[in-house]
């Protein structure tokens, strides 16, 4: 009899550990990024400056392989460096994400307090490519730009990810 109990008190224990782990996850609303948050091109200066913060920089390149956009997507992955508070915005594909960011000389950078809403994707490759995108947010030191292409790097090891700029006129 109270090997019975024992058992079921665990199965609850579990199940209710279960439950409430869940619900920890940090959670944030979904951010719609509009044309106004991304900065406009002047149509007097063709010219792009090599700075990476205030670009919208659409992900291209994942893990050496091109991103597919899939029908079902609604936005491209893509990330947006805001000059205050030093705050990264974007899409993974699926989810808007947030966070901060720090960057450093010599081409450093860091990205922490990543966020996401957490809605599921409809194609399970944009989640494989949302998952990919977001580890990389978290392992990146370093960066490379040349003029409308970004590469983050993790050390000496070959480039994680690609980005192109887009801009909106």
């Amino acid at each position: 009899m109270y090997g019975r109990l024992n058992r079921k008190y665990c199965f609850l224990v579990i199940l209710f550990i279960g439950i409430f782990s869940c619900n920890t996850q940090q959670k944030i609303q979904s951010e719609d990024i509009t044309k106004e948050d991304v900065p406009k091109m002047s149509t007097s200066d063709n010219k792009f400056d090599n700075s990476i913060t205030e670009k919208y920089w659409k992900l291209v390149e994942l893990n050496g392989q091109k991103v597919i956009v899939s029908k079902n997507r609604n936005k491209d992955p893509h990330f947006i460096l805001k000059m205050k508070d030093n705050k990264v915005i974007g899409h993974g594909g699926c989810n808007s994400f947030t966070g901060t960011y720090e960057l450093q000389g010599m081409n450093r950078i860091r990205f922490s307090k990543i966020a996401a809403s957490m809605m599921a994707c409809i194609d399970t490759s944009d989640m494989e490519t949302e998952v990919q995108f977001f580890r990389i947010l978290e392992s990146v030191d370093n960066y490379y730009v040349n003029g409308d292409k970004l590469q983050l790097n993790r050390a000496r090891m070959a480039t994680l990810a690609q980005f192109e700029a887009v801009y909106f006129k």
